[in-house]
């Protein structure tokens, strides 16, 4: 499959009062043509910072990056300079954002907002560009378009603000959308109708996009291949079908046995991950996920294997598949 993004060994910290932190350690993941990859994890576990990264919007300082290359389109974005970014960024790269009332400008009219990216990046006059926005809108379902662009943020709905900033990411037809939690303050039913908008747009348009959540059930749905973070790292990768009915990292069985069933007993408590992740002040040299995992040994607190190919697309990081997991583990004194 033809790779749209290719990110290798990704390091980025942030200097903060206390000393460095170290959001996302070492990562890499490509996503291909048409494809959609899911990067799940609990909560700062890295998932934000990494599509931020990717757009070049990440403050530095108090961010750096300590290595690593983003390739995009065979170019590295970490060499790119900010007026080169800004050419990319909206144009052959675009996100939708957590929360569209804070990503929508409230003093601008919609259809001005979605205008203002044409008029840059594809050089099309005002009456063009209006014409065009109007059809965006209309593709992502928004009623009355020729009304609706004149109208403020503050006067659409949760799902129809959100739909904006779809049209607003696709209208200049990017190669690969990044959709940061782009269902999480919508209900059920709005969210379906949403992920299916971004399936057929995918499709009518020809995009790549990166999907950042935790949500498995959206993940189950939109995704081809899964990227399981956890506190900087990638634990798990590979197919959908692979990560949920194959999982090979205690992590991953556990965020899918989090995930509530309708055939759960009534009685039956949720399960949930205990304690919490570790402090990327100074992260563990071993396993991160050492201290919450019940099947834990010694030798994870002070080593890190490296990846077991499970097959051609599923890998994982942990000594309970790794073949020198016995000898490693006695040289280490037996189970935690």
């Amino acid at each position: 499959m033809e790779k749209v993004l290719e990110v290798k060994n990704l390091q980025i910290s942030f200097k903060t009062f206390f000393g460095e932190v170290e959001a996302v350690r070492g990562i890499s993941f490509d996503v291909g043509k048409r494809e959609t990859v899911a990067i799940v994890g609990e909560s700062g576990c890295g998932k934000s910072v990494t599509a931020n990264s990717i757009m070049q919007l990440l403050p530095m300082p108090p961010a750096f990056f300590k290595g690593g290359e983003i390739i995009f389109n065979g170019e590295n974005l970490l060499d790119k300079t900010e007026k080169e970014m800004q050419e990319i960024r909206g144009n052959k790269i675009s996100m939708v954002f957590q929360d569209p009332m804070t990503s929508l400008n409230p003093t601008m009219r919609i259809g001005k907002q979605i205008v203002e990216g044409l008029i840059k990046h594809k050089k099309l006059n005002s009456k063009e560009a209006e014409k065009k926005a109007i059809e965006m809108l209309e593709l992502v379902a928004v009623p009355q378009p020729e009304k609706r662009i004149h109208q403020y943020p503050h006067e659409f709905s949760g799902g129809m603000r959100q739909r904006v900033m779809i049209a607003l990411a696709m209208v200049s037809t990017p190669n690969l959308l990044i959709a940061d939690e782009p269902t999480t303050a919508l209900d059920v039913t709005v969210q379906a109708q949403i992920l299916e908008l971004m399936k057929n747009l995918q499709t009518k348009l020809d995009m790549s996009i990166i999907l950042i959540t935790h949500d498995l059930g959206v993940v189950a749905d939109m995704s081809d291949r899964v990227v399981i973070m956890y506190a900087g790292q990638i634990l798990e990768q590979g197919l959908t079908e692979e990560i949920f009915k194959n999982p090979k990292h205690p992590y991953t069985r556990k965020l899918l046995a989090s995930v509530p069933r309708l055939d759960m007993s009534r009685n039956k408590p949720l399960h949930a991950i205990d304690g919490t992740p570790p402090d990327l002040y100074a992260p563990p040299k071993g396993c991160p996920f050492y201290d919450r995992c019940s099947e834990a040994m010694k030798v994870c607190k002070s080593y890190m294997p490296n990846f077991d190919n499970h097959s051609n697309t599923h890998i994982s990081r942990c000594w309970l598949n790794h073949p020198m997991a016995q000898e490693a583990n006695s040289v280490e004194g037996g189970r935690a």
